[in-house]
């Protein structure tokens, strides 16, 4: 029981560490805000003259959005870590690197859901659409998780790279497509208000993905930090 308190303080103790940094900086949410806010305007104007186009692609719109936003904190995140000599601190720290991983994407993650529930509203306002559906907010918050797992993981691999801005976008977006394609098609089924039993196989493989990945990345973080 001391061991599992111990893990989860030092688990609680990176994240917040991480949150602690950027609410004093707010350099890696205004980029990811800015960032997101352009892209959803981009979309705005360029299907503003096809209303059934752009309600058919709403979701595909909402989650190209969040992953490039994603990828954006993702990249800074390690590189602010690795440039100011805090990683190998870390690394050096006498807890288990998989509370170093936990910590660095529950951090990821929350900087994601920042974005979104920013993001979400504007929208839905540019756009006319309602998605603050319990059933969508669900899936938003499932496709994040598994995107902040796999990215936590490959960004920590990347980083020890020097073109480490783009071999991330290489080394995720192949990785990551089960799990946004599950994201978009369950988002979609919630926005066109197609029937639950549609719906449930979509949720059910974006469950089945997250556990997948998060099992694996638990168990290779080690050897990924120590390369």
């Amino acid at each position: 029981m001391k061991k599992k308190n111990s893990y989860l303080r030092a688990i609680g103790a990176v994240a917040w560490k991480d949150l602690a940094a950027e609410l004093r900086s707010r350099e890696l949410l205004s980029a990811m805000l800015v960032f997101s806010l352009l892209v959803i305007l981009i979309f705005n104007f360029a299907l503003e003259l096809d209303i059934k186009t752009r309600d058919a692609v709403t979701s595909g719109v909402l989650w190209v959005t969040f992953v490039f936003a994603g990828t954006l904190g993702l990249n800074r995140s390690m590189a602010i870590e690795k440039d100011r000599g805090c990683l190998d601190g870390l690394l050096l720290a006498p807890v288990d690197r998989s509370a170093i991983y936990f910590g660095k994407a529950i951090s990821n993650l929350a900087f994601m859901l920042i974005v979104e529930i920013i993001i979400l509203p504007a929208y839905s306002v540019l756009y006319n659409t309602n998605l603050f559906q319990p059933g969508l907010l669900l899936v938003i918050l499932l496709g994040s998780i598994g995107y902040a797992a796999v990215g936590t993981l490959l960004s920590a691999m990347s980083v020890q790279t020097r073109t480490r801005d783009v071999m991330l976008p290489i080394l995720l977006f192949p990785v990551i497509v089960p799990v946004l394609i599950t994201a978009v098609k369950a988002s979609g089924g919630y926005l066109q208000n197609l029937p639950f039993d549609q719906i449930l196989p979509w949720l059910n493989l974006l469950v089945v993905y997250d556990v997948i990945f998060i099992a694996i990345s638990f168990m290779v973080f080690d050897y990924v930090v120590e390369e």
